[in-house]
């Protein structure tokens, strides 16, 4: 079970604020969740390979080929602002 205490100290590690109310909502939460845990971790998966992805899923490759080429005055010709071959954007602070 996961106390009031243990919310607290790991909201501390987190530098985080958490009222007392707070403290106990989460507590409550997390129980419910570990015992969702703990139901999953009863379930027999013997003979049963691990996924990757839950479903299976073959790579296509296929050859590198460029199919249009377009000039740096095309690809920049919608750009609402640049500078030569630049897209002019306004500072990012």
């Amino acid at each position: 079970m996961i106390d009031k205490k243990t919310i607290e100290a790991i909201a501390k590690l987190a530098r985080l604020h958490v009222s007392d109310e707070e403290a106990q909502e989460y507590s409550t939460q997390l129980a419910k969740a570990l015992t969702h845990f703990e139901q999953i971790s009863k379930i027999n998966t013997a003979g049963i390979e691990p996924l990757v992805t839950p479903t299976e899923v073959e790579s296509y490759w296929r050859e590198d080929v460029v199919s249009q080429e377009f000039t740096a005055d095309e690809m920049t010709g919608n750009a609402p602002d640049r500078a030569g071959n630049l897209f002019k954007v306004p500072p990012v602070v």
